[in-house]
């Protein structure tokens, strides 16, 4: 009687055993799926946050070229802030493009990783140029003031 009561209280361990087991075996399964995308989707991932940083950059660039527009020649540095602002803009659009390009790419294949390499490495000396005309132009100034812009016309006709 002892015995079959033993073997009755073993029955449980074993499933849960199996049970636990099993899981660690579906657990161990998924993982190995995960590393194989891993690279890939951390690569997406980058890709995207740059891109959203991009924008930003490239908004508020947008902002600093109305306001010198509407500032006109009067601004100290004009000709200088127009041509740093519209170059940031060209700059950034062209690595807008080619995050697109990037962002395509499988990672996972070896053709597709020297391209991915090749890319990476472009884009980061353009976003370096990017971010040093970007300290340029923070360093010639771009003024905002508490009071409304005027426009230039505006601005000569008033003594």
């Amino acid at each position: 009687m002892a015995l079959i009561e033993m073997r009755a209280n073993e029955i449980p361990r074993m499933n849960e055993t199996e049970s636990l087991l099993h899981s660690a075996r579906r657990t161990l399964h998924l993982v190995k799926m995960m590393k194989a995308m891993d690279a890939n989707r951390y690569a997406t991932k980058k890709t995207i946050a740059q891109g959203m940083l991009d924008i930003a950059l490239l908004t508020a660039n947008a902002s600093q070229l109305k306001y010198i527009l509407q500032v006109g020649e009067q601004h100290q540095f004009y000709k200088l802030m127009l041509i740093l602002i519209s170059l940031s803009i060209v700059l950034q659009l062209m690595v807008g493009i080619l995050f697109v390009a990037i962002g395509s790419l499988n990672i996972n294949k070896q053709q597709d990783q020297t391209a991915a390499i090749i890319l990476n490495d472009v884009i980061l000396v353009v976003v370096f140029v990017i971010s040093v005309v970007n300290v340029i132009i923070s360093g010639f100034g771009i003024e905002y003031s508490s009071q409304p812009l005027r426009l230039v016309d505006q601005h000569a006709k008033t003594p």
